[in-house]
């Protein structure tokens, strides 16, 4: 039992690590840390019985964290392409260990108001997007919200608010990328959306692990 609290331990180090340097404004701790993150919550809830495709959507998630480091172009493509990666995992996972969480008549609400804000965020971006960057960013942004609908529908309330975190985190990338105005410290919020999405994502996994006993994770994966 000591391992897995080590590891939260030093998931939660990186945490404050990484989120005091964005709001301090010291670039090399966010550098230092944010590579760390996911790989110690993959660790951490590898211990817990995780399925693998919880473990490996979080390691790509890893990559894409690694390589929005870097400001090239081609790193923001490849950054955004290994974020699409965990987010077929994620969907993957919700289709083999999910339940219905929510009813049928609410989930039709949700999917609506999903709807609406994919392509209203998509439309209000579209012309101040780079062109060559519009329909990545669109397939992204569907897939995105596909993931996120898919945890609260599968996996219940706090998976949903993970991938609701995640879409906020993205858009506020997003409209950095659209040169929008942006609120201070921009790069903060980004990252303590994102690291509460990603967290509240894997909770939500295990969580439906412990209340469905009869839907063994370790098995299904």
């Amino acid at each position: 039992m000591r391992t897995p609290r080590v590891l939260l331990a030093a998931f939660a180090l990186a945490v404050v690590t990484d989120l005091v340097s964005l709001a301090v404004g010291f670039g090399p701790g966010h550098t230092v840390a944010k590579p760390l993150l996911m790989p110690l919550l993959a660790a951490w809830a590898a211990l817990h019985g995780a399925p693998r495709l919880l473990v490996v959507a979080l390691l790509f998630g890893w990559g894409g964290d690694t390589l929005l480091l870097s400001d090239a172009e081609p790193a923001f493509l490849a950054g955004m392409a290994s974020f699409a990666v965990g987010h077929v995992c994620y969907l993957a996972l919700f289709r083999a260990h999910g339940r219905n969480a929510v009813p049928r008549a609410r989930a039709g609400l949700f999917a609506v108001g999903y709807v609406i804000a994919l392509t209203g965020t998509v439309a209000l971006l579209w012309s101040d997007l780079p062109a060559d960057l519009r329909l990545p960013v669109a397939a992204y942004s569907a897939l995105l919200t596909a993931m996120a609908f898919g945890a609260l529908i599968r996996l219940g309330m706090a998976a949903g608010l993970g991938g609701a975190l995640f879409m906020l985190s993205d858009t506020l990338i997003a409209t950095g990328v659209a040169d929008w105005p942006q609120p201070p410290r921009p790069g903060f919020w980004i990252m303590a959306t994102y690291i509460a999405a990603q967290f509240l994502l894997t909770r939500g996994t295990l969580g439906t692990d412990r209340r469905a006993p009869t839907m063994p994770l370790r098995e299904a994966a």
